[in-house]
């Protein structure tokens, strides 16, 4: 008995025993197993046994390859059954490429072909991913749940760009909810819908209807996008939400067994100030062969509105295949485009080939696109040609011959003609090689000129480098100015290296112009401006330079320009005055002997704020002689500010005027002058000229200020001028006179009649005049009424004098005189009151310089007798008869 209870006891313990020490070896036979009924080529592996914990069966892990390809992989899966199967997944790795590694040959095991036999087979199941992730699409990781029964199969789907709510009973599905992220900065789109699957599910749902929101840029409210089906034909519309306007898209399409078709399709594109519309049709025969064997065909037109009338292209396609491996589909596009007052002419023959994943498109021999019309309100372009055959784009870039040629004219700036050809390498911004060369011509109306350009350049991947450039006019004219043969050229390349690592932007110019004249005889010398620039792209860089003249300069420029703003100054060091000899005309004879100038100027441009400079220029030591007058120690500070086209002199000191001395039939001294404000002037910025003085005629002149725009006259002061001087400075023969003179000249710049009203000029102390005998002797003669009148004025000793002068703007001065003195004529003494009014026309007589002349032919019509005559002895004066 106790050999049976041991055989018993024995029974049990392997009974026990076998299936844990199955469980505990699972890891080794299961894979084997399952091999027996997976497909050709794959198998599963486990690298850890499964363990029981708390009623579940607990697989750490679980991959399975196809071949060597990782097709899905788990971990942490448990399988429990509380009131019906659940099965948890802490993370799903699935990879659909591994599909392509099953061999092809391989025959699946029987499966139920309608839905609903899938549905009967289905247990009571919960089915939970915390992490589903399907390779490439990983953005769209999330967690899934399903909850399976005969009856109805329900699905939830959350992750971050994609979530999805449905609901399948028999064969209806019930998309009740799906968001998906796909564009990046707009509202995810948002989907709805009731489809009816077929009853064997191996193709597409026989009813149904969705429905979606989507948001463009163009369109500030969402558009409603739907989809109807019922058996083999539906519609895809796309519409405003708001109004009742016209569909957006409308695409009928109808599926039989050998084709599908869309007929009549319009569709219309309201935005970006250019609205574009037209219609669609695509056939697509033998599309249940797959889509290697499906056959396109296609014509898709283009209808355009501007201001030069309407447009319509027509993209014909096909018949051709499209295909993963080998696609060829030829296609044209004819016809015409206009926006605006431009107009595009197409004629484009190509084909499609290539992977449907990347293809690309030849153009064929005539190929080419064309367009004409008004670009700006000025400017017309004539023709502009890009032909294009032979030229592929593909993923890879552009390769082929590039050519351009425009003819353009603006009516009042000029023509041009240009012209453009390269070859491209597979290329792209930034990648492939483009080579070109260019050149052209034109002209340039308001100069006068003719131009021309040509150049070679390339851009090599990242970086653009123009290796050659010339540039010129044959003369510019403008006004009195002619500058012969300008031309802008590379001494170094200028290259800009693209790499945001690394951005560099360099190159060297020689702007190179030759002698520029002017019609009064100045003569600049040939001219040279070399300059560099070095930065990181052509909205940021350093630039420097130095310009020469002749003996002129250098002058030395550096600065830089932002995209927005070019900044920069400008030094002129101290230079010799006689170097600028050549820009005075010759008969001027005017020699400059001395003086230095030297100048500092900081400026700015921009598209908004316009030029703008500031600084100052100083003249030292200044000297010119010209034949009559020399003018010694001039010394000239310019500081200036130019903004909004107005200059404002001396914003922190005032502009100065020095000059030593001028040399001339009447000499001065100790000029001074300041001015500040602005010009052109206003009542809010006037201009101010102040401390004007000068010592003249043993005297002095000076000005305490002058106003622009003027509200008052500016008083113009004599002080202690003299007369002698005066007289021998204009050297008349005819008489002399002594003694000094004051006066007050009211000056007026934009009275609408007078330069000088109510001027005054007087002696302060005792004044002589004195007429020469044969002066005198010659009006005796030829005039015996006014001879005994000029026999009292051969010699006067004038106790008091006062003029009054006007002058108007038409250069005719008016002097009323009234002068009294004492007369001495052949030891007789008479006191003398002369009144007297002349008129002459000033101009005239300054350029006359016959001052003697003028006074004798006065004094002979005007002269009048004394008011009394007086012995020498001081006898009692008689009252003339």
């Amino acid at each position: 008995m106790k050999g049976k209870y041991k055989a018993a006891l024995a029974l049990i313990l392997a009974l026990i025993l076998l299936p844990l020490s199955l469980l505990l070896t699972v890891a080794y036979w299961l894979p084997t197993l399952a091999g027996i009924w997976l497909p050709q080529g794959t198998r599963i592996a486990l690298e850890a046994s499964p363990r029981l914990h708390n009623g579940a069966i607990i697989i750490p892990d679980l991959r399975y390859l196809a071949g060597e390809c990782e097709l899905a992989s788990l971990k942490d899966a448990s399988l429990s059954h509380p009131s019906r199967w659940r099965l948890h997944l802490a993370e799903l790795n699935l990879n659909p490429d591994c599909i392509s590694k099953i061999p092809a040959d391989d025959v699946a095991p029987a499966a139920p072909r309608t839905l609903e036999e899938w549905q009967k087979m289905l247990p009571n199941t919960w089915l939970t991913i915390d992490q589903l992730n399907v390779t490439p699409w990983l953005q769209y990781a999330g967690a899934l749940h399903l909850s399976l029964t005969p009856q109805q199969q329900q699905l939830d789907y959350q992750g971050k760009l994609l979530t999805l709510s449905a609901t399948l009973k028999g064969q209806n599905l019930k998309i009740s909810d799906l968001k998906v992220g796909a564009f990046e900065g707009l509202p995810p789109l948002e989907l709805v819908g009731d489809l009816t699957l077929p009853p064997v599910p191996d193709g597409l749902p026989t009813d149904g209807q969705v429905a979606t929101q989507v948001q463009i840029p163009q369109e500030p409210d969402r558009l409603h996008v739907a989809l109807n089906w019922h058996t083999n034909a539906g519609n895809l519309t796309v519409k405003k939400l708001s109004g009742d306007e016209a569909p957006l898209l409308s695409i009928p399409w109808r599926l039989s067994e050998n084709a599908l078709e869309i007929n009549a399709g319009q569709w219309r594109w309201p935005y970006e100030g250019f609205p574009l519309g037209g219609g669609v049709s695509l056939k697509v025969d033998n599309w249940q062969a797959g889509l290697d064997n499906a056959i396109f065909t296609g014509r898709l037109n283009v209808l355009t509105q501007g201001d030069a009338g309407k447009g319509n292209a027509v993209l014909n396609f096909g018949p051709g295949k499209l295909s993963l491996t080998d696609s060829a589909l030829p296609l044209q596009l004819t016809g015409e485009a206009k926006q605006d007052q431009l107009i595009f002419y197409a004629a484009l023959p190509g084909e499609l080939t290539g992977a449907l994943t990347d293809p690309s498109l030849l153009f064929h021999p005539g190929a080419l696109l064309r367009s004409r019309g008004r670009l700006i309100e000025t400017l017309n372009i004539d023709d502009v040609r890009w032909p294009l055959a032979g030229v592929r784009v593909s993923s890879k870039g552009i390769d082929g011959r590039l050519q351009a040629i425009l003819r353009a004219h603006d009516n009042e700036m000029g023509a041009v003609e240009l012209h453009l050809d390269g070859k491209a390498n597979d290329f792209l911004p930034d990648a492939g090689l483009w080579q070109w060369r260019y050149w052209g011509k034109g002209s340039f109306t308001p100069m006068q000129a003719k131009w021309d350009v040509r150049g070679v350049g390339e851009w090599r991947d990242s970086a653009i480098e123009l290796s050659s450039l010339s540039t010129g006019f044959d003369k510019l004219q403008y006004g009195s100015m002619l500058m012969s043969k300008p031309r802008l050229s590379l001494d170094n390349p200028l290259r800009w290296e693209r790499n945001e690592e690394k951005e560099i932007f360099t190159g060297d110019f020689s702007l190179d112009a030759g002698a520029t004249t002017f019609s009064g005889g100045s003569t600049l010398p040939p001219s040279t401006l070399k300059f560099s620039v070095d930065g990181q792209n052509p909205t940021a860089f350093l630039f420097k330079g130095n310009l020469h003249a002749g003996k002129i300069g250098p002058v030395r420029v550096v600065g830089r320009w932002d995209g927005e703003r070019l900044r920069g100054n400008a030094w002129w060091p101290k230079q010799t005055l006689t170097v600028f000899q050549p820009l005075l005309p010759a008969d001027w004879k005017m020699d400059l002997k001395g003086g230095d100038l030297y100048a500092q100027v900081a400026f700015s441009a921009a598209a908004g704020q316009g030029f703008e400079a500031g600084g100052h220029g100083v003249v030292k030591s200044g000297s010119v002689w010209m034949p009559d007058n020399q003018i010694n120690g001039v010394d000239f500070v310019l500081p200036f500010r130019f903004s909004d086209s107005t200059w404002h002199f001396g914003r922190h000191r005032p502009v100065t005027l020095r000059i030593a001395e001028i040399r001339n039939q009447i000499a001065a001294q100790n000029i001074t002058a300041d001015l500040e404000g602005w010009y052109p002037w206003s009542e809010q910025q006037p201009l101010l000229l102040t401390n004007v003085n000068a010592d003249v005629l043993g005297g002095k002149i000076s000005m305490q200020q002058l106003r622009m725009p003027q509200r008052d006259a500016a008083l113009l002061r004599l002080q202690g001028l003299s007369s002698s001087q005066l007289v021998t400075a204009i050297n008349p023969k005819q008489f002399s006179m002594s003694g000094r003179f004051n006066g007050a000249l009211p000056l007026w710049l934009n009275h609408p009649q007078w330069i000088i009203k109510d001027g005054w000029l007087t002696n302060p102390g005792p004044m002589t005049f004195r007429m020469d005998k044969d002066m005198a002797d010659a009006i005796v003669d030829n005039n015996m009424a006014a001879g005994a009148a000029i026999n009292w004025l051969r010699y006067m000793e004038i106790s008091r004098s006062w003029t009054q002068i006007d002058l108007d703007n038409l250069g005719v001065v008016r002097m009323r005189s009234s002068v009294t003195g004492i007369s001495h004529v052949e030891g007789k003494t008479n006191t003398v009151n002369l009144n007297y009014t002349h008129q002459e026309n000033l101009f005239t007589l300054w350029r006359s310089l016959r001052f003697g002349d003028n006074l004798q032919t006065w004094l002979e019509e005007n002269a009048a007798l004394p008011t009394a005559r007086c012995t020498q002895s001081g006898e009692a004066c008689e009252e003339p008869k």
